[in-house]
């Protein structure tokens, strides 16, 4: 009986149940084989190979992504500010007057420090700009054209020796004779007028060239004008020119495309200054309690990325530069329309400019990668941003701090740096940690939030009944504006005298030209902190006591003075 086949199975069933012993005795090869338990719909016959192929898919994901993260960090450690450049950090942690300069080592190409071509170049650019604004300059181009052939303003030493030629200085700038602009092309004199101006390289990323000529059709002088002074704000207006020039490369036709530009961003666009920084998170309260549906959903975003804490300005680095920091695990796409977000985004920037103390001109950006995940993945607002940094508010970035960036922003980051401006990405530094971070800020001044020292956490204190009580009373509102245009005048009037001088090689002239120029610069910077009040609505960095009037700020103000303006 044993030698029957089914009793034989039957018997190695029964030992399989009672005996594993048994069961291992038995050769693999005579035991049955399982059919083969392919899946509905997969691509993959065996789950077992499905599972494989995802986990090993996974794994160089992991390892890829690790990989990208140990590169980006090596050359991290290669960027770090040189510690010699670091200035004290004392004078940062009082209160701060703007209208003063601070002990920091200013920028080459900054106010202060200008060669002497680079400050020809900045006179060439104010005459193309006040060409713009509709002031005449027929005499000055006259007296230009008639003696320009032979005297120039300094050349640096290299240009000279490289270029013996005759040089002239007309209105549309200095050059040599022979000189054949291939980059902006524009005609000669004063009569050709400034539609000619255009960028022909191809060095156009942002088609500022037809933002350009569209303003030029749509908008009078006067306009163009009143934007530019209103954009300096606190500001020296020597500053805001240089910045564009810079920006492009000391070419002051393409600055001069750059600025214009910007003007008419501001005014049509995004109605910088009679919308978004005069009606502030104030209007947006109203707005969301108005029974129009699309008013109510606008105020309600707005103050939705306010009281989140989704972006905020917070203290100062190592340079003096004021840190706006970004909680990106905090953004959802859906949740705000775009335009909404970039309202935001201009508000936040233009608030932070209110913070910049002389010489420092730039921020520093933390973009906060702490449990981010592809959910909080938004490419909209991240180009909307760059746009703004590399356009509108050119040489405004002082660092930008990608902080704990996980391994699936490897593939992120690819993207975003193909959208960068070499200069803007040569900016941008990736941080993991506490140490990393404090080659940048002090760790007295890193909140805990982001491993450091500092007992601080966001918190958006409410608006206030009647804060903006003295944008009501237009009739001195006028008065300042009128007292601004004529200060405003007044540079520009100096500012030909100076340029005049300067050209005719009066030392003298030139000299006190500058002086005085100096003073009513300086007179228009404190003028603009009168006016503050009556133009632009209190902030929440106003409520907290950072802004407090007159042009004095305070990073890091008494934690009583901040527990009051909370419970007031």
């Amino acid at each position: 009986m044993r030698n029957c086949p089914i009793l034989r199975r039957r018997l190695h069933s029964s030992a399989n149940l009672s005996s594993p012993l048994v069961t291992a005795q038995i050769p693999y090869a005579r035991l049955p084989r399982s059919p083969t338990l392919a899946r509905p719909y997969s691509t993959r016959t065996q789950p077992r190979e499905a599972s494989s192929f995802w986990s090993v898919t996974f794994a160089l994901l992991a390892i890829t992504g690790g990989a990208w993260l140990h590169d980006i960090y090596s050359k991290y450690k290669q960027q770090l500010p040189a510690p010699s450049r670091i200035p004290p950090q004392e004078p940062f942690l009082g209160i701060i007057d703007t209208l003063k300069t601070m002990p920091v080592e200013p920028a080459p190409g900054t106010v202060g420090t200008l060669t002497p071509e680079q400050e020809a170049k900045l006179q060439e650019f104010w005459l193309l700009t006040l060409k713009v604004f509709g002031v005449k300059l027929d005499g000055f181009e006259a007296e230009a054209n008639g003696n320009g052939n032979n005297q120039a303003a300094p050349a640096t030493p290299s240009t000279e020796k490289k270029s013996p030629t005759k040089r002239r200085w007309g209105l549309w700038g200095r050059g040599t004779d022979d000189e054949d602009d291939k980059s902006v092309s524009s005609a000669n004199g004063i009569t050709s007028g400034l539609a000619s101006i255009n960028i022909t390289d191809g060095d156009d990323k942002y088609g500022q060239s037809k933002e350009f000529q569209q303003a030029l059709e749509q908008l009078e002088p006067e306009h163009i004008r009143t934007a530019y002074w209103n954009m300096v704000k606190q500001d020296n207006p020597d500053s805001l020119l240089l910045r564009f020039l810079r920006a492009r490369k000391w070419d002051t036709k393409k600055a001069l495309i750059m600025m214009i530009s910007t003007m008419r961003w501001r005014l049509q666009d995004v109605h910088v200054d009679d919308d978004i920084m005069a009606h502030g998170d104030a209007v947006a309260l109203e707005d969301s309690k108005s029974s129009d549906p699309g008013k109510k959903k606008k105020g309600e975003q707005f103050l939705y990325q306010m009281r989140m804490g989704k972006s905020f300005l917070h203290g100062v680095d190592r340079f003096g530069r004021p840190i706006c920091v970004v909680r990106t695990r905090l953004h959802k796409a859906g949740d705000q329309d775009a335009d909404t977000l970039e309202r935001f985004t201009v508000y936040t920037i233009e608030t932070a400019r209110l913070l910049l103390a002389p010489p420092v001109e730039t921020a520093t950006i933390i973009f906060d990668m702490t449990d981010f995940s592809l959910a909080n993945m938004d490419y909209t607002p991240v180009k909307f941003m760059i746009k703004c940094f590399e356009a509108n508010y050119p040489e405004s970035l002082g660092a930008v701090l990608i902080h704990k960036a996980p391994w699936i922003f490897s593939s992120i980051w690819s993207v975003i740096k193909g959208w960068l401006d070499p200069v803007v990405a040569a900016k941008i530094h990736f941080t993991k940690n506490r140490q990393d971070l404090e080659a940048f800020i002090p760790p007295s001044q890193i909140m805990k939030e982001l491993d450091g020292d500092e007992d601080w956490k966001y918190e958006y204190v409410e608006v206030k009944d009647g804060e903006n009580k003295l944008m009501e009373d237009t009739e001195t509102r006028d008065k300042l504006l009128a007292e601004r245009q004529t200060l405003a005048k007044e540079i520009q009037d100096i500012t030909i005298e100076w340029i005049r001088a300067s050209f005719k090689k009066e030392t003298e002239a030139a000299s006190a030209a500058k002086e005085k120029r100096n003073a009513l610069i300086e007179e228009l910077r404190q003028q603009y902190w009168r006016l503050d009040p009556y133009i632009r609505a209190r902030s929440l960095y106003d409520r907290l006591n950072i802004v407090q009037g007159g042009g004095k700020i305070e990073f890091y103000p008494d934690a009583s003075k901040t527990e009051d303006a909370k419970t007031a």
